[in-house]
């Protein structure tokens, strides 16, 4: 009798483990990245933290932010090699990347979503279309996730392209995404085509900016400016990387420290004036990216 018992307790224990087993693979693909995931906290999962105490949320959509470098650039006092305002040529002519912020619907956001420091060698083959498409436009490192200084990329890697996991799961993947969706949504031509050209002289119709925008890719974008000079135009995705209207919070920061009502009825498009020709283009304290 003794022996039967004694089977009985090890088959309920066996039950017991294969239930537990189960469980643990229905819930792992919602908690854990692939093991090689370079983001990955010490067990294999994924830790999301946000600005705005959002624990353990998924994200809703993605903000794929483009910046106009002239008006970066127009307060541009020291040159060094890694500053994109610094090029011969002056900086680049068209719309550069900012980043790709993982947002939620209510306006708040995840960010540093990981322990796992930048590796720059995992991005060394896309190197050129980054330096290229998504400079850096400023001088010296830049604050990281983990209480140090590192470069452009490491700050928005570990800021943003952690808590975008379950979507992108790596650097690599990270950065040729936002590389793709960049030449696929070409802002600079869609402005030019409808007019909207660089300019020191002409003002534009901020809804003419915004209806051409619409008309391309059938998304309403978030447009923000430093003074009347449109700095940054916002383009929202789905997860799944169909276009989506960006999520307008009146009154509420965006994750950059802007404000979406920042730009007035006309706005310029300036083009590039060399620092001994400058005259009174003064940007707002934007987030160094």
């Amino acid at each position: 009798m003794k022996g039967y018992t004694r089977m009985a307790k090890l088959a309920n224990i066996a039950k017991l483990s294969t239930r537990i087993t189960i469980l643990s693979h229905l819930i792992i693909p919602f908690v854990v990245v692939p093991s090689s995931a370079s983001f990955s906290d010490n067990n294999g999962g994924l830790l999301f933290r946000s600005d705005n105490n959002n624990n353990l949320r998924e994200f809703d959509y993605f903000v794929l932010a483009l910046q106009w470098p002239p008006t970066y650039c127009s307060n541009t006092l020291n040159c060094c090699k890694s500053n994109g305002c610094c090029r011969r040529s002056g900086p680049p002519r068209q719309f550069t990347i900012h980043g790709l912020w993982s947002n939620y619907n209510d306006g708040s956001w995840p960010s540093c979503c990981s322990d796992t420091d930048f590796d720059e060698k995992q991005i060394s083959t896309l190197r050129k279309a980054l330096d290229e498409n998504w400079p850096t436009l400023t001088c010296g490192s830049i604050p990281t996730c983990h209480g140090h200084n590192g470069s452009f990329y490491a700050h928005e890697w570990e800021k943003h392209g952690t808590c975008s996991a379950s979507v992108t799961p790596d650097e690599y993947n990270y950065f040729l995404t936002t590389l793709n969706l960049y030449f696929k949504y070409n802002v600079t031509d869609v402005l030019s085509e409808a007019g909207y050209t660089p300019s020191n002289s002409e003002k534009y119709p901020l809804g003419g900016v915004i209806t051409s925008i619409e008309n391309a890719f059938h998304t309403s974008p978030l447009i923000v400016c430093s003074g009347d000079a449109i700095q940054e135009i916002r383009l929202c995705f789905y997860k799944d990387f169909k276009t989506r209207d960006c999520v307008v919070t009146n009154g509420v920061e965006n994750n950059d420290g802007s404000s979406e009502s920042s730009c007035p009825k006309y706005v310029s498009l300036p083009a590039y004036v060399s620092p001994g020709q400058r005259t009174g283009i003064t940007l707002s304290h934007v987030e160094t990216q």
